[in-house]
């Protein structure tokens, strides 16, 4: 039998985070005190502070797919002009 997956909102999560940063109490106490499991909470702080300091979020695996997608698409432009230089070099001599 499992358990139903509680669905918090964003504000109990930005109130909860504030609590820990105000209060100056550890992850721990306050998420005891508001029955949440201490990873989640912990995990919410961390998202909070990545929100703030780039302005929006961009989920890590999300990110990194577009740059692997970026590295890609570079890598072969490179391969391109290298294949063209050497074209363009034997057509010359």
């Amino acid at each position: 039998m499992s358990r139903a997956r509680r669905v918090f909102s964003t504000e109990f999560k930005q109130e909860a985070v504030e609590l820990v940063r105000r209060n100056g109490r550890s992850a721990n106490q306050v998420a005891t005190e508001l029955g949440v499991n201490q990873t989640t909470l912990s995990r919410w702080k961390r998202e909070a502070e990545a929100t703030s300091s780039t302005g929006q979020r961009m989920p890590a695996a999300e990110e990194l797919k577009q740059l692997r997608r970026e590295n890609e698409r570079l890598r072969m432009e490179r391969d391109i002009l290298k294949k063209s230089v050497a074209f363009f070099a034997r057509e010359s001599q």
